[in-house]
């Protein structure tokens, strides 16, 4: 796939899959596989295998290369795999070039976990990462507000396959100003706090957002996606304030049930189980309940 080809595709809603775990805490990848094909199927075309809402950092190395394999399974050549890596830059060049054998088109780098990072360091991370896969696309996850338009314009000037910014920083207007100083044609630009957050990012040039909720339905994203393209702005808002209740249950408690939430309402409409490992901790009972109320609100009916 071509790069000019990838960065264009990233304009759009990226899936963040849950990882299916059995009650004894096993990853199921067979239903991984299914649940990214009910995505496609749904009309979502960008998956993002890795990914935090898929609790990456809780996976071990064998989990991460079944996960793509499993995306690239459901996906059936009808949606880009962004495949997540990380940890230091030889693991992470190493799970790259694994993507790559496996079929993924492109890698999302989440941030780099050290206490300390200069400008410099930053970019020869990610040009680490970038050198080892020439032939993929490689979106850097940003969730820093330090990483300004020095990092990522030296980035782009020295990898020709960075491809796209998944951007985390919950601020606009600093997001608006790093955009026109790096160029808003120059990447793709990804709002990275989904639903929440996206239609106060597109007019900065955010022009595409992940979501975590797709794993549980698609239509209301993608709807704000169509929304955004068109200048509906007022479509858009209403369909923010849809999603809106789910969305601030998973951000409740400093975002401690981002994935929980999510598997709790796929749990209730029988797609999987709603089992999460450490440091992540499953729903309180009341809280199992507004899921219930919410999947009503959204027009999602519990499993039988």
């Amino acid at each position: 796939m071509e790069l000019s080809a990838i960065q264009q595709a990233l304009h759009t809603v990226s899936a963040i899959p849950v990882t299916p775990f059995t009650e004894s805490g096993e990853a199921d990848f067979a239903t991984y596989a299914a649940l990214v094909e009910r995505m496609v199927a749904g009309g979502i075309t960008v998956v993002t295998p890795n990914g935090n809402t898929g609790e990456f950092y809780s996976l071990t190395p064998e989990e991460h290369r079944a996960a793509v394999q499993a995306a690239v399974a459901g996906a059936q050549g009808k949606a880009l795999v962004l495949a997540g890596v990380g940890f230091d830059a030889a693991t992470a060049a190493a799970m790259a070039r694994d993507a790559a054998s496996l079929g993924a088109h492109a890698v999302m780098v989440h941030q780099p976990v050290h206490p300390y990072r200069s400008d410099e360091g930053w970019i020869a991370y990610h040009k680490a990462i970038a050198d080892a896969v020439p032939a993929l696309g490689v979106v850097p996850y940003v969730r820093d507000a330090a990483i300004g338009a020095a990092a990522l314009g030296g980035l782009a000037d020295a990898c020709p396959n960075f491809v796209g910014v998944k951007y985390a920083v919950a601020n606009p207007q600093l997001f608006a100003t790093l955009v026109r100083q790096v160029g808003p044609d120059r990447l793709a630009w990804i709002c990275g706090i989904a639903e929440s957050w996206a239609p106060f990012f597109w007019p900065g040039g955010a022009h595409g957002f992940t979501s975590g909720l797709v794993n549980v339905i698609t239509g209301p994203s993608l709807q704000m996606q169509q929304a955004l393209e068109q200048g509906d702005y007022a479509r858009a808002m209403a369909i923010w304030a849809q999603v809106r209740p789910f969305e601030e249950l998973r951000a409740r408690r400093n975002n401690a049930n981002n994935v929980s939430a999510v598997k709790e309402a796929m749990a209730q409409m029988g797609l999987c189980s709603r089992t999460v490992r450490p440091p992540i901790s499953e729903l309180s009972e009341a809280e199992r309940q507004e899921v219930t109320q919410i999947l009503a609100t959204l027009g999602v009916a519990e499993k039988a």
